[in-house]
């Protein structure tokens, strides 16, 4: 289901991370072919989170002239571009716990698939 979120049918995640790019380009100086890059998204069961990165689809050196660097990209190979988390109840418990807070309130959708949560200084 998450996976299905993120690799959305209609493009708008994978229009959203490839402009981590465009900003790239725009602030660095760089020479991103967006086009040149594809949207990937996986759920990592381990570490609960989606791991997101842009995928080179062909062999390329993009120039970051701003930073004097060439940074070259082989075909098929990643960058990851996010990490989107996401929390179980217990876990999310021991967070707030470490940072000196209470859960005092959580409150989820019919199915128990979003959740908001509530904590208060202890």
């Amino acid at each position: 289901m998450l996976e299905a979120a993120y690799n959305d049918s209609r493009g708008v995640t994978a229009e959203f991370n490839k402009n981590v790019l465009s900003v790239l380009n725009r602030e660095l100086d760089a020479d991103f072919d967006l086009d040149a890059f594809e949207h990937v998204a996986r759920w990592d069961p381990e570490n609960l989170w989606v791991d997101i990165r842009l995928r080179s689809t062909v062999n390329q050196v993009v120039n970051v002239a701003a930073l004097d660097m060439l940074a070259p990209f082989g075909a098929g190979e990643e960058m990851r571009t996010e990490i989107s988390t996401k929390f179980l109840r217990p876990g999310l418990d021991a967070i707030y716990s470490e940072a000196g807070l209470e859960l005092t309130d959580w409150w989820t959708d019919p199915e128990g698939l979003y959740a908001l949560s509530l904590a208060r200084a202890v």
